[in-house]
């Protein structure tokens, strides 16, 4: 969706709505628990996807592996999310003013204090929740692993 879109369904949205957001270039069984925990937060999911400009940015000039159209694709595919939203900027904060979500949620590598977004969500009356990462998943160490001689 664009985000014009994206604001007109919010507001349209009955029930509490939650965001995460992240790259999501090579989709792995870290990336689905923090979703699926995600969308038990609430009744509707939204993801926000880092745009090709803001992964390169963040991640380096070989990512992402997949191009934003593709992610959010896949993304949009799985049965726990309602809608795909990319930005370019490389945090998602003015998307999620834009789109005032009731819960935030992040995987476990962050701390509350450091989720970009917290204190305005928890201004309006939203929470903030973390999601424990499943050990050894990431997409960096898969791309080491189909990178290295075997």
């Amino acid at each position: 969706m664009t985000w014009k879109d994206a604001a007109a369904w919010r507001r349209q949205v009955r029930g509490r709505v939650v965001f995460t957001n992240g790259v999501f270039d090579l989709l792995h069984p870290g990336h689905i628990d923090v979703i699926a925990q995600a969308r038990d937060q609430g009744d509707v999911l939204i993801v926000g996807l880092n745009a090709d400009a803001s992964v390169r940015r963040l991640k380096g000039p070989e990512r992402p592996v997949r191009s934003e159209a593709e992610r959010a694709y896949v993304l949009a595919s799985l049965a726990d999310v309602d809608a795909v939203v990319t930005f370019a900027e490389d945090t998602p904060l003015e998307l999620i003013r834009h789109l005032r979500p009731d819960v935030l949620v992040k995987g476990g590598d962050y701390e509350p204090a450091t989720v970009v977004g917290r204190d305005d969500v928890e201004s309006w009356g939203g929470r903030v929740v973390i999601v424990p990462l499943r050990a050894g998943q990431s997409t960096t160490s898969i791309i080491e692993k189909l990178r290295a001689p075997r």
